[in-house]
């Protein structure tokens, strides 16, 4: 059997931008953008300067429709521009990322991603993920990679804080989730890299996160800022491609992300960001793992730049946690943990996690 493994190619810094004739020389010379509306509007200037006295042309800038459903990419399927496009530029966060590259993939066209928020790995990863019209979660779509992502520094540095934010505790929960759903299988050569390679995810968001934080809230681009930037969008994507595949393994993530999907089912937890709840789950994996050195580690981070450490800090009640599971065993990621996990198992880890938050909150008063 043969297949194939893509690594993405990327550029980083705050005039990577002016990289783009070179990079994209051999893919054509219309390129039409399509992102958020907020995203596109910051990038734009960047943009325009770095494909300026170049044969690249920007021939249009589309919104992607406000969610990755589709619906929206069918819509943008039909678009004239889009149609006549030699590559197609996906700029914003992983909604418009996502929608995007199902519209590359589905019209074989060459992509390059911008993405304008270091919150997630969407713009590096050979996945989608899609809603449903009403905002809940469809299903996952496996389209091409893209050929290359530009992640200009100055516009990441003037995103939203919360994001970046959220984007710490989402890519926290790479390396012990990886690891963990992993741990009792034998592993051919590309799941066996990745998981390797999700060991480096934790340490630099544990060193950088603080200062990357008080940077974004400036607005200054800074050494920290692009190492946490990278540990989120590159690292954790290449461990994404590495670690799952549409039909045979999948341990791109577990529990933590089994915490979030519940979440979303509860009265007051559905209100806060992913990487929020998700960072709150690699705690409750951490418990059920009994990796207790690790577990302080991340619950003194956790706490140090405001992510959570019991479920009181995501609205969620103890008495919720029957309705959560109930939603989170219907997941991917339920169904591909390693032999042995319980729902009652898991929900008692969450209850233990939940009583040693709350005592650490109390000691810090």
């Amino acid at each position: 059997m043969s297949y194939t493994v893509s690594l993405p190619n990327y550029s980083i810094g705050a005039d990577c931008y002016k990289e783009i004739p070179y990079v994209t020389r051999f893919f054509g010379k219309k390129a039409v953008v399509i992102g958020g509306k907020t995203a596109m509007e910051k990038a734009r200037p960047y943009l325009l300067e770095g494909v300026s006295g170049s044969q690249v042309e920007l021939t249009g800038f589309l919104w992607y429709g406000g969610n990755s459903t589709y619906e929206n990419g069918d819509a943008l399927l039909e678009t004239p521009l889009v149609q006549q496009a030699d590559m197609i530029f996906a700029v914003g966060g992983g909604r418009a990322c996502d929608t995007v590259k199902y519209v590359a993939d589905k019209l074989d066209k060459p992509l390059f991603t911008f993405p304008t928020l270091a919150s997630n790995c969407a713009a590096v990863t050979a996945i989608s993920v899609i809603y449903n019209e009403d905002g809940s979660l469809r299903e996952y779509y496996y389209p091409k990679l893209a050929n290359h992502c530009f992640i200009n520094s100055a516009v990441i540095a003037d995103s939203p804080e919360d994001f970046l934010w959220a984007g710490i505790g989402d890519a926290l929960s790479k390396e012990c989730e990886a690891v963990f759903s992993s741990k009792d299988d034998r592993l051919s050569h590309t799941p066996m890299m990745g998981v390797q390679l999700s060991r480096i995810c934790t340490t630099p968001l544990v060193e950088y996160g603080a200062k990357a934080l008080e940077d974004i809230r400036v607005k200054r681009p800074s050494y920290e800022l692009d190492q946490v930037t990278l540990d989120i969008i590159i690292s954790t994507g290449i461990v994404s491609n590495m670690v799952s595949t549409p039909d045979d393994y999948y341990y791109n993530s577990t529990l933590a992300h089994c915490v979030y999907y519940g979440s979303t089912v509860t009265p007051n937890g559905h209100k806060h960001l992913h990487g929020e709840v998700v960072s709150l789950g690699v705690l409750c994996l951490l418990e059920y793992m009994n990796d207790q050195a690790e577990l302080d580690r991340l619950m003194k981070f956790n706490a140090s730049i405001g992510l959570p450490v019991c479920f009181d800090d995501v609205e969620i009640s103890e008495d919720e946690f029957d309705v959560m599971a109930d939603k989170f065993t219907k997941t991917t990621e339920w169904a591909h943990n390693p032999k042995g996990v319980t729902r009652e198992d898991f929900l008692a880890a969450m209850s233990r996690l939940n009583a040693k938050g709350r005592a650490f909150k109390a000691a810090q008063q």
